[in-house]
C-alpha cells in the first residue's frame, strides 16, 4: 500500500477493501492502529482512484473497530478539514461524511461531542475561508441530523454561532447555516426553541437590514417551521403579519422575496396547521392575488371568446408567446398555486369558500404562460376536487361543495378546452388529468359539454405529436366519461369518436392498446344501451369494431394487460352484436375457449363466457357448449378461490341459458365438484355454490336424476353447514332457497328433508349441542321449507311444533328451542290464526327455568302477531299491562311486531293500537333496568319511522323530563328512527334533531353517552341532518374524549381494593363517533384542533379507547396528512408505549391477546403515517420505525400489518 507504483497502491488498497467487507474479519487490537492509519494515509493518495477506495474502505472499517479508532480518525480528518492544505481538504470532507453516515448509533455516544465543538470552531473562526466555513456546516448539518439529541448540552453554544452567520456575507455560508439551523432545531428543548425562534424572528422584523439578509431571514423562517412543526406554532401571531407585509410592499422586481415569503407561509400552512387557523383567510386572499402576477405581460386575450373561432390561429400564436428569460416572476406564481395547495389539502373546512373565492380564479389561471407553474395550477386544482371527493354528498345546499363545483363547470370546460388546443403535450396531460378527477367527484356533470370536448380528444389520439402519455390520459378519461354518463349524449358522436378509439387499439405501446380496449368495452355499451329499443344505427361500427379486437385477441405475442383486455372487450361485443355476427362467431368463440386453457388468461376468459351467456340475444354457443362446461367443471377443483368463484357465476349463467342443451353427465360431474365446495370455511363461496344447485333443480329442461344426484351429493353437505355458528347473509339465504328447490323437485319427500332439519340439532360427540346461530338457521330453513310444500304439510308440522311444546315431560330444551323458533319463522310469513291458542301455549314457555327459551318465546310470540296483527297485537298488550313479571319478554315481543312493520314499507298498525303501544312504552322509559329501556327506545324509533308527525313532538317533549333515564332513552330512540334509506321521518325530524344531539351537554353520563351514539349513528346514515349542526357539537362532542377524574371511583372489595371508570364508554363512544364524522363530514372537521389535546391523550388511555384511536389515526394519515405531519414528534410517545408495553407476567392468555391486537392495531396506525410524504422529517418517528425494524417480533408483525 506504501508503494511508488500507482497500480500496486490501488490493487493492495482493494484487496484491504474486500478482506474488511467479509464478515469473518476481526482486527485485532495492536493491528487497529497500523489499519485506520494506512486507510488514513491512503485518502492523502495522490491519484484519485485509489484516495476513492480509501473512502470506500471507511463504511465496512467503522463497524470492524473499537471507538477510539474512530474517534482518533475523526479528529484527524477534521484537524485536516480545518488546517490542511486544499487538495486534502475535499477528500477529508468526503471521509468525514461518510464516517458520520455509517458508525453505528451505538458507538457514537463519543463522536458527535468531540467533531462538533471544532466544526463550529471552524465556523465561527474569522481566519478561515468561506471554503472551509461552508464544508464544516455541511458536516455539522449531518452530524446534528444523525446525533442532534446526543450533545445537548452543546446545544446553546452551537444555536448561538449559528445565528451569528445568518448576517454573514457570503450567500454559500448563510444558505448552509439555514440548513444547520433547521437540522439542530427538532432536538432542541422548548426553551432553547423558543429562545432561537425569538431571534430568527426578531432579525426579520428588521426590515432596515440589507435585502439579501432579509431573504436569508425568511428562508430562515420557512426551514425551521418545516424541521419543527407544531412547535413553531405560537410564534405565528407575530411571523405572520409581516411576511405578509413584505410580500405585499417588495419592489417590483424583488420575486425572490414574495417567492420565498409565499414558500414559509405554505410552509406554515401544512406544519402548524392548528394554530395558523385565524390567518389562513389572509394567505388565502395574498395566493390568489400573486396567482396571477405577471407585471411584465399583458394578457389582452378576452376569456369569453368563442373558443371555436381561431382553433388553428391560436396554436400558432402559443409557440410565439412572450417570453423573457430574466423575468423570474413565474417563481412567485409557482409558489402562490403551490401555498393555494396547501390550504386546500390542509384545511378541507374551507372547501365552500374556496370555491367561491379561490375556483374562479385559478380556472382563468388555467392560461397561464408559464408551462410548470400551469402543472401547479392543475394540481392545486385537482387537490380541490379531491378534498371535494372526500367530503359527502350531503344535502344539495347552495355553500355544499358539490353544488358549488357544478356552477363552476361551464367555465372549467372552457378553459380546458383552449389548454388542449396548445401545442405542449404537457399542458394536455395536465388539463385531461383536471378532467379526469372532476368527473370522478361529479360522474354526470359534463353531459352537456361532450361535443366541445370530442376535438380534443380526437386530436389527442390522431395527432403524430402525441406521446403515449397523452394517450393514455385521453382514454381514461374518455373511459371514465363514457361509464359516468348517459349512453344517449354520446350518440351525436360516436363517428367522431369511434375512428381515433380504434386507431389506438392499435398502436405499438401495449399499455395505449389496453387502455383503448378498455374504452372500446364502454363505448360498445354505448352502442347498444338497450335490446327493446333502437336509438342509434350502430350497424356500421360492429365490423370495425369487431376486426380490431380481433387482431388483438388472435395474436399470442403480445403484453398479458392486452390479452385480458381484448377477452373482455369481445366477450360485451359478442354479448351485445351477437346477432349482427352470426358467421363471425365459428371464428372467434373457439380462440375465447383456447384461452381458457391459458393460465395466465383463464380467469378473464371465464368472466367472457358469463357475459355473453347472460345476454339477452342468447349467442348460439352450441359448438363450443360441451368444452366449455368441461373446461369449468376443472376449475372447480383448482386452488385459485377467484377462478373457483368466476367459474361458479359463469356455470350459472350458461345453465339458465343453454341449460336444455347440457348433458346430464356434464350435470352429475358439476354436481359432483359443488359438494366439495359447501362448508362454513368461505360462505360466498358456498353461496354461489347453493345458487347453482338451486338453478340446476328449478331448470325444468334438467332431467330428473340432478334432484336425486343434489340429494346424494349436496345435501349431506347443507345439513353440517346449517349447524355452523358462523352461517348468515347470502350463504344463509341461499341454503334457504335450497332447501325449497329441493322439496319441489319430485324425487325428495317433504317428511325426509324436514325430519334431516330437525335431527340435525341432535348433539354429536365432535361438536356437542347446537349453537345459538344454529338453530336460528335451522328455523328458518324450517319455515321456507313448510311455506314451499304447501298448506296442508305447514299445518301439521305447526300441530307437531305446538305438540313439543305442550309436552311437559319433554326434556330436551334444545328441542323446544327449535320449535318456538319454528313457530316465529312460518308465523312471519304465514297467518297462523287458524291454530287456536297458540298464543297461550307460547306464552307458557315465559315459565322456562332456561333464559334461552324465554327469549324465543318472546321472539315467537312476536313474529306469530305480525302473521295477524288484529288478532294478536291486543293480546300482547293486554298481558304487558297485566304480567308484570313477563313484561321484558313482553315488551321483546312487541319490539318484533313494531321492527317488521316499519321495515316491511307498510303499516298494518292502526292508530287505536299506536296510541296504546305509546302509553305503555312511555310507562316503562324511567325502567331501572337498562335491558328494558333499550327495548323501549328501539319500539319509540321504530314508530316514529311508522308516524313521525305524532312521535317527534312526543319525543321532544319528554328531553326536558327531570328523570335521567326517560331523557336517555328519547335520544336512544331517536337514534334507531334514523336508517340508512330515505324515510318521511327525515324532513320532520332535520328541524328538530339539534334538541336531542345537544342533549351532549347534559349533566347525566348516560344522557352523554346517548347523545353521542345518535350523532355517530346520524353521522353514519343520514350525515345531511346533522352539518349545519357541527360547529357547535364538535367542541361539546371533543370534550367527552377527555378522561374525568370525577367518573372515576373506588371500590373496596376487602382483600384489594378495584378502581372503576365510569367514563370509559363514554370516551370511547365519543373516539368511535370522531372516527364516522372522518368518512361522512370530513369538510366540516377540523382535524388539528381534534389531534391536539384530544386524540394524544386518547393514545394513552384505556385499551377499549386506544382501538378507535388508531383507526382515526390511519385515517387521518390517509386524508389529512398535514395535520398528523405538524404533530407528529408528540403522537411518537404514545404509540412507542403501546407497541412496546408489556402484559404482566401472570397475565391470562385472554390479556395476552388483547395486548397483540393492540400492538396490530398501533402498527397499523404507523404503516399508514410511513405512507406520508416528509414523515422522515420527524426524528422521533425515524427512531421509532428504526427501534420497530430492529426488534425481531415488532418488524415480523409491522411486515404483515403493512401487507394487509
Amino acid at each position: 500500500m506504501t508503494g511508488k507504483d500507482k497500480d500496486y497502491r490501488y490493487m493492495a488498497t482493494s484487496d484491504l477493501l474486500n478482506e474488511l467487507n467479509k464478515d469473518s474479519f476481526r482486527a485485532e487490537p495492536d493491528i487497529e492502529a497500523k489499519l485506520t492509519n494506512s486507510v488514513l494515509q491512503q485518502l492523502n493518495d495522490a491519484a484519485g482512484d485509489v484516495s476513492g477506495l480509501a473512502v470506500k474502505c471507511l463504511v465496512p472499517l467503522v463497524k470492524k473497530v473499537h471507538e477510539e479508532r474512530i474517534l482518533e480518525m475523526v479528529n484527524k480528518l477534521c484537524d485536516k478539514l480545518l488546517n490542511g492544505k486544499d487538495p486534502n481538504r475535499d477528500i477529508a470532507s468526503i471521509a468525514l461524511k461518510t464516517i458520520i453516515a455509517e458508525v453505528p448509533t451505538s458507538l457514537a455516544e463519543k463522536i458527535p461531542v468531540s467533531l462538533s465543538p471544532q466544526l463550529i470552531n471552524g465556523v465561527i473562526s474569522a481566519e478561515k475561508s468561506a471554503e472551509i466555513k461552508c464544508e464544516s456546516l455541511d458536516i455539522l448539518c449531518d452530524v446534528l441530523q444523525k446525533f442532534g439529541s446526543l450533545i445537548a448540552k452543546d446545544h446553546e453554544e452551537m444555536l448561538g454561532a449559528l445565528l451569528t452567520q445568518l448576517g454573514s456575507h457570503q450567500a454559500s455560508v448563510r444558505k448552509k447555516s439555514i440548513a444547520c439551523i433547521a437540522s439542530l432545531a427538532p432536538s432542541l428543548s422548548d426553551d432553547l426553541l423558543a429562545k432561537g425562534t425569538f431571534e430568527v424572528v426578531k432579525l426579520l422584523k428588521n426590515k432596515s437590514a440589507k435585502p439579501d439578509i432579509i431573504r436569508t431571514n425568511i428562508q430562515m423562517i420557512g426551514a425551521l417551521s418545516r424541521s419543527v412543526g407544531y412547535r413553531f406554532g405560537p410564534h405565528l401571531s407575530e411571523t405572520v403579519p409581516v411576511l405578509i407585509s413584505y410580500c405585499t410592499t417588495a419592489s417590483e422586481n424583488d420575486e425572490e422575496l414574495r417567492e420565498y415569503c409565499l414558500q414559509a407561509l405554505e410552509s406554515f400552512l401544512l406544519r402548524c396547521p392548528r394554530d395558523i387557523s385565524v390567518h389562513t383567510g389572509d394567505i388565502m386572499r395574498l395566493s390568489l392575488v400573486y396567482l396571477s402576477y405577471d407585471p411584465n405581460f399583458t394578457d389582452t386575450m378576452d376569456e369569453d371568446t368563442d373558443d371555436e373561432e381561431h382553433d388553428e390561429d391560436e396554436d400558432d400564436q402559443s409557440a410565439d408567446e412572450y417570453t423573457d428569460d430574466e423575468d423570474a416572476s413565474w417563481k412567485v406564481r409557482r409558489a402562490s398555486a403551490k401555498c393555494l395547495s396547501a390550504i386546500i389539502v390542509s384545511r378541507p373546512e374551507m372547501l365552500s369558500c374556496l370555491y367561491l373565492e379561490a375556483c374562479p380564479k385559478m380556472i382563468e389561471r388555467f392560461r397561464e404562460r408559464e408551462e410548470n407553474v400551469k402543472m401547479d395550477v392543475f394540481n392545486a386544482f385537482i387537490e380541490l376536487l379531491r378534498q371535494t371527493g372526500n367530503v359527502t354528498k350531503g344535502q344539495t345546499d347552495t355553500d355544499d361543495p358539490r353544488w358549488l363545483l357544478k356552477q363552476e363547470v361551464p367555465k372549467i370546460v372552457k378553459s380546458l378546452n383552449r389548454q388542449l388546443r396548445e401545442k405542449s403535450i404537457k399542458t394536455k396531460v395536465g388539463a385531461f388529468s383536471v378532467l379526469k378527477e372532476l368527473v370522478v367527484v361529479l360522474p354526470d356533470c359534463l353531459a352537456d359539454h361532450i361535443g366541445s370536448l370530442v376535438p380534443g380528444i380526437e386530436k389527442a389520439l390522431i395527432d403524430k405529436s402525441s406521446t403515449s402519455n397523452l394517450k393514455i390520459e385521453a382514454l381514461v378519461f374518455t373511459k371514465l366519461v363514457m361509464a359516468s354518463h348517459s349512453p344517449s349524449v354520446f350518440h351525436p358522436y360516436i363517428q367522431a369518436l369511434s375512428a381515433p378509439i380504434l386507431s389506438a387499439v392499435g398502436d405499438r405501446y401495449y399499455k395505449v392498446t389496453a387502455e383503448a380496449l378498455r374504452v372500446c368495452g364502454e363505448l360498445v355499451r354505448v352502442l347498444r344501451p338497450d335490446f327493446e329499443t333502437r336509438s342509434l344505427d350502430f350497424r356500421p361500427y360492429i365490423g370495425p369494431i369487431y376486426n380490431a379486437i380481433l387482431t388483438r385477441l388472435a395474436n399470442q405475442d403480445q403484453d398479458q394487460e392486452v390479452k385480458e383486455s381484448a377477452i373482455a372487450c369481445m366477450s360485451l361485443v359478442i354479448s351485445t352484436f351477437g346477432d349482427s355476427l352470426q358467421r363471425e362467431l365459428p371464428a372467434c368463440l373457439p380462440i375465447l375457449v383456447d384461452r381458457m386453457g391459458n393460465e395466465i388468461t383463464r380467469l378473464t376468459a371465464v368472466k367472457a363466457f358469463s357475459v355473453i351467456a347472460s345476454s339477452p340475444l342468447k349467442i348460439n354457443l352450441v359448438s363450443v357448449l360441451e368444452q366449455v362446461i368441461s373446461e369449468l367443471t376443472a376449475f372447480l377443483r383448482k386452488a385459485n378461490r377467484a377462478l373457483r368463484q368466476a367459474t361458479l357465476g359463469t356455470l350459472n349463467s350458461l345453465v339458465v341459458s343453454y341449460g336444455d342443451q347440457i348433458g346430464s353427465s356434464a350435470y352429475e360431474a358439476i354436481i359432483a365438484e359443488l359438494s366439495a365446495l359447501i362448508s362454513d370455511m368461505d360462505l360466498h363461496m358456498t353461496a354461489l355454490a347453493l345458487e347453482l344447485c338451486c338453478t340446476l333443480m328449478s331448470d325444468r329442461k334438467s332431467n330428473q336424476n340432478v334432484g336425486l344426484t343434489i340429494r346424494y351429493k349436496v345435501l349431506p353437505q347443507a345439513l353440517i353447514l346449517i349447524r355452523s355458528s358462523l352461517l348468515q347473509g347470502q350463504a344463509l339465504q341461499a341454503l334457504q332457497r335450497f332447501f325449497a328447490a329441493l322439496v319441489q323437485t319430485a324425487n325428495t319427500s317433504f317428511e325426509t328433508l324436514l325430519d334431516s332439519l330437525l335431527s340435525s340439532t341432535k348433539p354429536s360427540p365432535q361438536s356437542g349441542g347446537p349453537t345459538k346461530q344454529a338453530l336460528h338457521s335451522i328455523a328458518q330453513c324450517v319455515a321456507v321449507l313448510c311455506l314451499a310444500a304447501g298448506d296442508q304439510k305447514c299445518a301439521s308440522t305447526v300441530e307437531m311444533l305446538m305438540g313439543i311444546l305442550k309436552d311437559d315431560n319433554n326434556g330436551s330444551s334444545a328441542k323446544q328451542h327449535l320449535a318456538l323458533l319454528c313457530l316465529g319463522e312460518i308465523g312471519r310469513r304465514k297467518d297462523l290464526s287458524g291454530h287456536t291458542h297458540i298464543e297461550n301455549i307460547v306464552i307458557e314457555s315465559f315459565q322456562s327455568p332456561f333464559e334461552e327459551i324465554k327469549s324465543a318465546a318472546s321472539y315467537a310470540l312476536g313474529n306469530i302477531a305480525v302473521g295477524n296483527l288484529s288478532k294478536y297485537l291486543p293480546f300482547i298488550l293486554n298481558q304487558i299491562d297485566n304480567q308484570q313479571k313477563k313484561q321484558y319478554l313482553l315488551l321483546h315481543s312487541l319490539k318484533e311486531v313494531i321492527a317488521r312493520q316499519s321495515t316491511a314499507g307498510k303499516n298494518e298498525l292502526r292508530d287505536l293500537y299506536v296510541e296504546k303501544i305509546l302509553a305503555l312504552l312511555f310507562n316503562h322509559c324511567e325502567s331501572e333496568e337498562e335491558g328494558v329501556r333499550n327495548v323501549v327506545a328501539e319500539c319509540l324509533g321504530k314508530i316514529a319511522l311508522i308516524e313521525p308527525n305524532k312521535l317527534i313532538p312526543a319525543l321532544k317533549e319528554r328531553t326536558a323530563s327531570p328523570a335521567a333515564f326517560t331523557r336517555a332513552t328519547m335520544v336512544i330512540a331517536i337514534k334507531y328512527s334514523i336508517v340508512e334509506r330515505p324515510e318521511k321521518i327525515d324532513e320532520i325530524l332535520y328541524p328538530e334533531i339539534a334538541n336531542f344531539l345537544l342533549l351532549i351537554k347534559d349533566s347525566d353520563r348516560h344522557v352523554r353517552r346517548a347523545a353521542v351514539l345518535a350523532l355517530s349513528t346520524a353521522a353514519h346514515n343520514k350525515p345531511s341532518l346533522i352539518k349545519g349542526l357541527l360547529p357547535e357539537l364538535l367542541p361539546l362532542l371533543y370534550d367527552q374524549t377527555v378522561v374525568k377524574q370525577e367518573l372515576i371511583r373506588t371500590v373496596d372489595l376487602g382483600p384489594f381494593k378495584h378502581v372503576v371508570d365510569d367514563g370509559l364508554e363514554l370516551r370511547k363512544a365519543g373516539f368511535e363517533c370522531v372516527d364516522t364524522l372522518l368518512d361522512s363530514c370530513l369538510d366540516q372537521v377540523n382535524p388539528s384542533t381534534f389531534i391536539v389535546p384530544y386524540l394524544i391523550s386518547g393514545l394513552s388511555d384505556h385499551y377499549d379507547v386506544k382501538m378507535p384511536c388508531h383507526l382515526i389515526l390511519s385515517k387521518l394519515a390517509d386524508k389529512c396528512p398535514a395535520a398528523v405531519l405538524a404533530v407528529l414528534d408528540s403522537l411518537v410517545e404514545p404509540i412507542d408505549k403501546t407497541i412496546t408495553h408489556k402484559p404482566k407476567q401472570d397475565a391470562v392468555k385472554q390479556e395476552v391477546d388483547r395486548n397483540e391486537d393492540m400492538i396490530r392495531s398501533a402498527l397499523r396506525a404507523i404503516a399508514s403515517i410511513s405512507r406520508i410524504g416528509g414523515s422522515d422529517c420527524s426524528m422521533k418517528f425515524k427512531n421509532l420505525m428504526s427501534k420497530i425494524t430492529g426488534t425481531a417480533s415488532l418488524a415480523e408483525l409491522f411486515n404483515s400489518v403493512r401487507s394487509e
